[in-house]
């Protein structure tokens, strides 16, 4: 059974950073493709960031583009998002999502989620 598990949401001022986690169970790891997504209240859920299995490739979203960060850490069955420049915009729960062919902002390419984590950005 595949479990992941987000960690790191929180309530930060506009311009801070937090960094997001995910640890993954279930699954080898390494060998696939990770993405973050967010869904804002009253929105439809929406594609954040993405890396490749060996974190040699990644995409990102228009709207976090220079702000974010995405990366991981095979050894620890890990993906990160590094946030920097938080705008009230990027309110939302985090998801992180597995997905066994390569990487992407479709959210079909994906068919494991974790449960979410809150990030509140205050003005």
């Amino acid at each position: 059974q595949v479990q992941l598990v987000e960690s790191g949401g929180g309530l930060v001022q506009a311009g801070g950073s937090l960094r997001l986690s995910c640890a993954a169970s279930g699954r080898t790891f390494s060998s696939y493709a990770m993405g973050w997504f967010r869904q804002a209240p009253g929105k439809e859920r929406e594609f954040v960031a993405a890396i490749s299995w060996s974190g040699g490739s990644t995409y990102y979203a228009d709207s976090v583009k220079g702000r974010f960060t995405i990366s991981r850490d095979n050894a620890k069955n890990t993906v990160y998002l590094q946030m920097n420049s938080l705008k009230p915009e990027d309110t939302a729960v985090y998801y992180c999502a597995i997905a066994p062919g390569t990487y992407g902002s479709g959210m079909g390419r994906y068919d494991y989620w974790g449960q979410g984590t809150q990030v509140t950005v205050s003005s």
